[in-house]
């Protein structure tokens, strides 16, 4: 079957374009808290060097894959996977990957908004001086009166939802490219404003350590399984974005060299994060194992009593959203294309019917934290099923499958006249590592997300 050359949808219009499409896909509001402080909990620079191990033989491959099924589709994950089974003469049961991708898709960005939407009110309590003279009590009782108010959550993840729709609704050359041209580089000069900063605190020192003082004691099975998940995550494997973005590149682009290049984006993203934030904490006395809190309760504090507190404050919060918008724009991304394709939609009408949709399914997170906070199914929120069931199920078992559909059904000169990998032993290597690490390893990150391992 002859393969389009360009989606219908339209094609990148360059190859560092789509790195800093796919690398904002992946940058997300885990890697300016998240995975800075798995660094310094377990191990420092011995698990950051687990963790590159585990980007190179579980990431970077598994994004390779779903790049080369996206692009040699051209369509939406569900219609790729349709087209493609057909011409590896596999069973149509395939396409279910594509509708798994693209549920997942829709229900993270259902409570992504709602957290997207706080963060933004955030940029707002930064920038008109809120923060200012707070202590750690204060920030706490603003922040529990602020989730709180459903009808604050709700107005807030109205407005981040109408901002991710607006991009997504100009289609791909004219919204998302033109969105990512202008928000990553804008993202990554905020990291490096606030890294500056972090430098004149006195404790610049002391947050390097933290990162990168290896401690191989610290070093477990458990440390191992973390690094190998946070791998998987970070990347935004599994959930359908990665190859739509896919569909939209270029015939000739280096998918090998491409993904490279967004893996270590994101990873450097992730420990310049960690090193701008953890001397302000460690400069103001605070706990850097703080989770999510950290982002609205003690940096807050943080910013209130730090010399130029409100500019740096304000810088931050915009970083986060920044992090949190490229995200939410690829999540809704397979949803909408498979709209226009099934429905003959406009790109408008597919975006506006998508974005209530998902806007109407993040009602249910926004009253998790409030009027429903004590309504349970399974001794879980609302919040928490929708994140267990996405996080923990849905991703590994995509990542799994489509690990197993590149590296067992697709024919070996499909996928290597795809990748065009130029030294002989690379596709080896490559085939390799997705028919057997990969999905091995998907499989452990599942297990251990499940408690059964």
């Amino acid at each position: 079957m002859a393969m389009s050359q360009q989606s219908i949808h339209g094609q990148w219009s360059s190859r560092w374009t789509f790195i800093l499409a796919a690398t904002g896909a992946a940058v997300g509001l885990g890697n300016i808290w998240k995975f800075p402080y798995l660094t310094g909990v377990h191990g420092g620079s011995a698990f950051v060097l687990v963790y590159i191990v585990c980007v190179a033989a579980l990431g970077i491959p598994l994004m390779m894959a779903e790049i080369l099924i996206g692009r040699r589709g051209r369509y939406t994950p569900v219609n790729t996977m349709k087209i493609l089974a057909e011409e590896s003469g596999a069973g149509p049961w395939w396409q279910s990957v594509g509708w798994l991708g693209t549920l997942a898709g829709m229900l993270i960005l259902s409570y992504y908004s709602v957290i997207g939407g706080w963060t933004l009110a955030y940029v707002f309590k930064s920038a008109t001086g809120a923060f200012r003279g707070v202590t750690g009590a204060s920030a706490h009782t603003m922040f529990e009166a602020f989730v709180g108010n459903p009808w604050a959550i709700l107005f807030w993840h109205t407005v981040f939802m109408i901002m991710t729709m607006m991009v997504v609704a100009k289609g791909v050359q004219g919204g998302i490219e033109k969105a990512v041209q202008f928000l990553m580089p804008a993202l990554f000069v905020l990291l490096l404003l606030l890294l500056g900063y972090a430098t004149t605190t006195g404790f610049f020192f002391d947050g390097l350590a933290f990162l990168f003082t290896p401690d191989v004691s610290r070093l477990s099975g458990t440390s191992m399984l973390t690094a190998m998940g946070q791998a998987f995550f970070s990347l935004s494997i599994g959930m359908g974005t990665i190859m739509i973005y896919g569909s939209y590149v270029p015939k000739g682009t280096s998918i090998a060299g491409t993904s490279i290049a967004i893996a270590g984006c994101d990873t450097a993203v992730a420990l310049i994060a960690g090193m701008a934030i953890f001397p302000i904490v460690f400069a103001n006395g605070m706990e850097p194992g703080a989770g999510p809190s950290l982002i609205f309760e003690t940096l807050p504090v943080a910013f209130g009593h730090m010399t130029g507190g409100l500019i740096f404050g304000f810088l931050f919060f915009v970083l986060l959203l920044i992090a949190a918008w490229t995200s939410s724009i690829s999540l809704i991304e397979p949803a909408v294309t498979l709209c226009i394709e099934r429905y003959d939609m406009t790109r408008a009408s597919a975006s506006l019917w998508c974005g209530i949709s998902t806007w109407a399914l993040g009602i249910g997170t926004v009253v998790s934290f409030n009027v429903w906070a004590d309504r349970t199914v399974f001794g879980m929120t609302f919040f928490d099923l929708l994140d267990f069931l996405t996080s923990n199920l849905m991703l590994p078992v995509g990542g799994i499958l489509i690990a197993s559909f590149a590296g067992w059904v697709m024919a070996p000169e499909t996928s290597r006249s795809e990748l065009d990998i130029r030294h002989p032993l690379g596709y080896t290597l490559w085939h390799l590592l997705i028919r057997y690490v990969a999905p091995f390893a998907v499989t452990l990150v599942l297990l251990h997300a499940l408690g059964l391992l």
